[in-house]
């Protein structure tokens, strides 16, 4: 919630010095940033902002798998969650193309040609989104009101129904017990504790230490050596000059890194295909997280060895799939991208199978 009030403020700013024009765009972003007074700091908390959302978000989701956060009675929280995930990074892909820059313009073709790939309706969809038959002034036009549009309206809608959702069933604990079930006299759970001051000071302690880390990376190392802010985008777009290599942000490169890696055609169908495919099915497999787990418990303290090593190796592949992402995808990069693909799907296929005959321990009656 933090960061996205953060997101919607500095784009609010930013939004009433950017011109979404393909000849001032670039020189726009410029102006806010040399000669607007601020105009730096907003363009840098924006643009880190962004990074720091799925950074919040990515262990968000892993303290999810630890603890059991997406099994019943949240499930419909964690496919909520996963919704703002998905709009999340459709948000993140269409303020890349804002700046104008280089790698802004080529990432937006690459990304939108895969579109190209579905069958039948493949090409007028991707001439749809661009709004042209290349990326151009109206790709630009409408990126930019769809950017201000969904982080504005759907995402603080979205957040608010996970909320709703929360209320109605109770936030989890790292025991996995449902407090719920084991009320007072007076009808209130009896491991439950007030909202205030416990977590009211355990979440200022936890925004004072993000505060820190953020406001460290926005002034002394905002582009961190092009992880948040490629090199390539401090020159204009230029459909003439292809960057040497055409990647994603940080983000984005785990599921870039799995359409990449399928290089083969198969059953007649073309590998672009296939790779599309993946990368769709890697994000949508998420979705079925909550009946995938078969475990008799919900958190990690008292499940057995096969989960944590199952798991300890998927969030590794998912963390080595990111950085192949962001390296040529010929060679041993190329190996080790389908190594870990497999290994990603294996985790969510498997998982039936190995939640249920782990060895879990006894959960206790009470939070411990």
């Amino acid at each position: 919630m933090l960061v996205m009030v953060i997101q919607i403020v500095t784009g609010l700013f930013l939004a009433m010095h950017y011109k979404p024009d393909t000849a001032l765009a670039f020189a726009s972003v410029e102006y806010i940033m040399r000669d607007v007074p601020w105009g730096w700091l907003l363009r840098y908390l924006h643009a880190v902002g962004a990074s720091f959302f799925f950074i919040v978000i990515y262990l968000h989701m892993f303290r999810g798998l630890i603890y059991g956060s997406h099994r019943a009675p949240r499930e419909l929280i964690w496919i909520i969650g996963m919704i703002i995930y998905v709009v999340l990074m459709a948000t993140a892909f269409l303020g890349y193309l804002l700046p104008w820059g280089n790698m802004s313009y080529w990432g937006a073709q690459v990304i939108i040609s895969l579109f190209d790939a579905i069958p039948w309706v493949g090409p007028p969809l991707a001439e749809w989104i661009r709004g042209d038959f290349v990326v151009s002034d109206a790709t630009l036009n409408r990126f930019f009101a769809l950017h201000f549009f969904i982080p504005v309206l759907i995402l603080p809608a979205l957040v608010f129904v996970h909320i709703v959702a929360l209320h109605k069933v109770g936030s989890n604990n790292p025991d996995g017990i449902e407090i719920k079930k084991n009320k007072g006299p007076d009808g209130t759970p009896v491991d439950g504790i007030p909202f205030h001051p416990y977590y009211s000071v355990k979440d200022i302690v936890g925004v004072v230490v993000f505060l820190l880390i953020y406001a460290a990376v926005v002034f002394f190392a905002p582009e961190l050596g092009g992880l948040f802010l490629e090199h390539d985008n401090f020159v204009p777009a230029n459909i003439l000059q292809t960057p040497p290599e055409i990647v994603p942000l940080w983000y984005f490169t785990p599921y870039y890194s799995i359409l990449r890696a399928n290089v083969y055609n198969f059953l007649w169908i073309d590998a672009k295909i296939w790779g599309v495919v993946f990368m769709g099915l890697a994000i949508v497999v998420f979705f079925f997280l909550p009946w995938l787990d078969r475990s008799p418990v919900k958190s990690v303290r008292y499940r057995g060895w096969i989960y944590k090593t199952a798991l300890t190796i998927f969030v590794i592949s998912f963390i080595v799939l990111g950085y192949l992402g962001m390296k040529p995808a010929s060679g041993i990069n190329l190996i080790l991208a389908q190594i870990f693909t497999v290994i990603y799907f294996a985790f969510f296929i498997l998982m039936p199978w190995f939640t249920k005959i782990d060895k879990t321990k006894p959960v206790p009656e009470r939070v411990t």
